[in-house]
């Protein structure tokens, strides 16, 4: 794998499917109390634009469950490119710690950190992509049905970072990815390009609609999340009134497999792009994926530290 970890572009299919048997071994260890101190001596900052509990909690404890410490640097304390450049917080970082961790707006930043750091970096989310959650949500789907070849996947809501890293984990591993957008809400075709390119390869299928009953129809697990991401908060009320088609709910579920999984990346705003019913209903795969953040995350970080 590259040195930095910031979009499941930037990794091959033969690399996305060690990462995930890397998670899944990790995780039995964990699980069974046999977790090894890979990342003794190890550091990781991190550095937060935006708030998060998940992706916060899952880095700091993949750190301390392998050995190795977390540092949380929050938004206030730096002004990332306001109080000082990112490629002075970059250069001074990489003479304190051993790898760092940018939860930002643009990913841009994400971007110059990689380039002005020499340690690794590692994307915790950006406008652009959210490869962190896309690895927890293949290890998830793996995890559940044995495979991710073949697997119909249907996202329903806003083409934002999360469909995005979707796009292109499914294209990496064989998994269809059927995509229900409303008009002027589609992901970037940039990145709809690379993901058909990488499926041509894998046999995965991209399939970009509007009518999101024709994208779960059949489908063995559906995806959704936040009808309004953080920085969109002065489109809220126009969103609103756009994506009410889109809600996850029981009707829809209706329409897929009898054993769909529900998948939602949280926080979930229930009553608009979810309802509680399937939340917590027994479809839902909710609370497995946000566990598999930590253990996708440690593959992550052991893989870029040399554990």
């Amino acid at each position: 794998m590259n040195k930095d970890f910031l979009s499941l572009a930037d990794i091959s299919p033969e690399e996305t499917y060690e990462l995930i048997e890397l998670a899944m071994h990790l995780k039995s260890e964990q699980l069974n109390g046999h977790a090894r101190a890979i990342l003794t001596g190890k550091t990781l900052a991190m550095v937060f634009q935006k708030p998060s509990l998940r992706t916060r909690v899952s880095f700091e404890m993949a750190m301390i469950q392998a050995g190795g410490r977390a540092l949380y640097i929050a938004p206030d304390e730096i002004k990332l490119g306001q109080r000082e450049s990112v490629p002075d917080v970059a250069r001074v970082l990489s003479r304190y710690v051993n790898a760092i961790m940018g939860r930002v707006f643009a990913h841009q930043d994400i971007v110059d950190l990689a380039r002005w750091a020499t340690v690794p970096v590692i994307n915790g989310l950006s406008d652009y992509s959210h490869p962190c959650q896309g690895m927890a949500d293949l290890l998830t789907v793996y995890e559940k049905l044995g495979t991710l070849k073949g697997v119909k996947l249907a996202y329903v809501g806003d083409g934002n970072n999360v469909l995005h890293s979707l796009l292109l984990g499914g294209a990496s591993t064989g998994m269809h990815v059927w995509a229900a957008t409303p008009p002027g809400y589609e992901p970037l075709q940039s990145v709809i390009l690379l993901a058909q390119e990488r499926a041509q390869k894998t046999g995965a299928e991209i399939v970009l609609l509007n009518d999101p009953e024709e994208a779960v129809a059949g489908a063995d697990v559906i995806y959704t999340d936040t009808w309004t991401s953080m920085g969109q908060e002065a489109e809220a009320t126009q969103r609103r009134l756009v994506f009410p088609r889109y809600q996850v709910n029981k009707d829809l579920v209706s329409i897929a497999n009898k054993q769909v999984g529900i998948m939602h990346c949280l926080p979930a705003h229930r009553g608009e792009e979810i309802t509680d019913e399937v939340a917590d209903g027994p479809h839902s795969w909710l609370f497995d994926q946000a566990e598999n953040r930590l253990h996708a995350q440690k593959a992550v970080l052991v893989n870029l530290l040399g554990g």
